[in-house]
This record gives C-alpha cells, sequence and structure tokens, in this order.
C-alpha cells in the first residue's frame, strides 16, 4: 500500500495514531500562507483536535504524484467554520514515513 493510501485510510477513519505513525520522529511540517513551522509532536496534538472535529472533512482528495522520495496531493477541505478550502500537499519522504510536509491552501467562494 502506498503513503498516499496509507494516509487517506487513516484520515477517512479518523485513526489519529495510525496518522501519527506515518510522521517521521524529525519532521517538520509547514503552513506556507503562514510560515508557520511544526514538529511533529505539536502537530499531532493539533490532529487529534481536527479528527476529533466531524466538521472537518476531506471531501476530495487525488494523489498528484508518489514515488519512495515525495507526495504530492491535492484535497479539497471543509472545515468546521464553514469554509472549504483546496489544498495542495507536498510530503519530503524518508524510510516510508513524512520526513516533511508543506501546504498550500486557496480559499473556495
Amino acid at each position: 500500500m502506498s503513503l498516499y493510501q496509507k494516509l487517506t485510510k487513516v484520515m477517512d477513519d479518523r485513526d489519529v495514531e495510525g496518522y501519527v505513525e506515518l510522521i517521521h520522529e524529525d519532521a517538520e511540517i509547514v503552513f506556507h500562507k503562514s510560515g508557520n513551522k511544526f514538529t511533529k509532536s505539536e502537530w499531532a496534538s493539533m490532529v487529534v483536535g481536527m479528527m476529533g472535529n466531524p466538521k472537518f472533512v476531506n471531501d476530495a482528495s487525488r494523489c498528484v504524484y508518489e514515488n519512495d522520495e515525495i507526495l504530492v496531493s491535492h484535497d479539497f477541505m471543509s472545515y468546521p467554520d464553514d469554509t472549504k478550502e483546496a489544498v495542495m500537499m507536498v510530503c519530503m519522504l524518508k524510510n516510508g514515513q513524512i520526513i516533511r510536509m508543506e501546504t498550500g491552501a486557496t480559499p473556495l467562494t
């Protein structure tokens, strides 16, 4: 199973533990819009809140490209404040885990 498929499954199942296992210990997560950077543990805390909220929904997802070094996906997301965004995610991979993740989002009206 590809990392994209694993990531999609844990997101669909709202499996926080499974999601966190896909993140490398030395990972850095970057939000393009704000420039904020998070460690694995900081990101894991945020993921608990996201997956625990039924209004945080991945409406559609597709894998743009994946190999052993990189994963690129595009998603349409709905959020608890009733906003929607198109989200591009680029992940650098190491040993089958995400070592760096950067997201860029475009608000949808």
